[in-house]
């Protein structure tokens, strides 16, 4: 395991077409490669992301079948990178859907799936309301991979609103945690930033979040994907508005150095709660 290494995060704008989600997803990863990155992430729904009043739709398809996986296992291959897909709809033989984040080896092999745990059912008000659990069954195991880079812990958007499983990721080896994200508009302004330094912070680890940005049919994404230091400090941020590859170099000795100066990770302790 190499102690410095450089992530990029790539930041796109999904289309209700994943052929062309697809096409410019790989122009951007080749920049990402281009600059020497050994691990690039992508966000969440990155193939495919189109709403009408809530409703998602997102290019489900099963994943034996599906455009995106031949497409970056290949990209793996002719970059030579680790590849994060953020998320990709796949439909299960039970016909349910899932909301996957997978990781791909330089040799083109799924080394990892994790399902969205944390279904996206908010209203934010005005008529802005999403459903995410009425299309996509939850996943129900959290995910870390050791991977000759790091060791990552695999989230994916609203994931990041639930402390308990970044420190529970944290406390099994996590390094690394990826929060991949098509992060609304209006939540994101007030609450994106504030929530990843903050899970950097509780952890020690770096955070690596992709985002997408612009217009998905009645929905806004709020781009300025974020690479966050175990200090809790902003390495690197994408625009809000445009398409954008962002990009930082990983010092894992830096979160050996904030988990001695705060060992927040081993003070844990049980507590009743009492009601008067």
């Amino acid at each position: 395991m190499k102690s410095k290494f450089k992530i990029s995060c790539v930041q796109n704008s999904a289309r209700n077409d994943t052929q062309e989600s697809l096409r410019e997803c790989g122009e951007l990863v080749a920049v990402a490669s281009d600059s020497g990155a050994d691990l690039i992430c992508l966000p969440e729904f990155l193939s495919h992301l189109h709403t009408d009043k809530g409703i998602f739709e997102t290019g489900a398809m099963p994943e034996k079948d599906h455009l995106a996986i031949p497409f970056f296992t290949d990209l793996a291959i002719s970059t030579r990178s680790w590849l994060l897909l953020g998320s990709i709809a796949v439909v299960e033989s039970d016909q349910k859907k899932r909301n996957r984040s997978i990781l791909i080896n330089p040799e083109g092999q799924i080394m990892a799936r994790y399902d969205k745990i944390h279904m996206f059912d908010v209203n934010l008000g005005k008529g802005e309301e999403y459903r995410e659990s009425d299309v996509f069954e939850a996943g129900t195991k959290a995910v870390v991979v050791d991977t000759p880079l790091a060791k990552l812990g695999l989230t994916v958007c609203y994931d990041l609103r639930f402390a308990a499983l970044y420190r529970a990721l944290a406390q099994n080896g996590a390094q690394i945690l990826t929060v991949p994200a098509a992060f609304i508009h209006t939540s994101g302004k007030a609450h994106w930033h504030v929530l990843l330094r903050s899970r950097a912070i509780e952890t020690g680890c770096y955070v690596v979040a992709p985002c997408q940005y612009g217009n998905h049919g009645t929905t806004k994404t709020y781009g300025h994907s974020l690479i966050v230091n175990p200090w809790g400090e902003i390495l690197a941020e994408g625009a809000e508005d445009r398409a954008d590859v962002i990009s930082a170099v990983i010092d894992l000795r830096k979160v050996d150095a904030a988990r001695v100066k705060i060992p927040a990770l081993v003070h844990d302790r049980s507590f009743e709660i009492q009601h008067f």
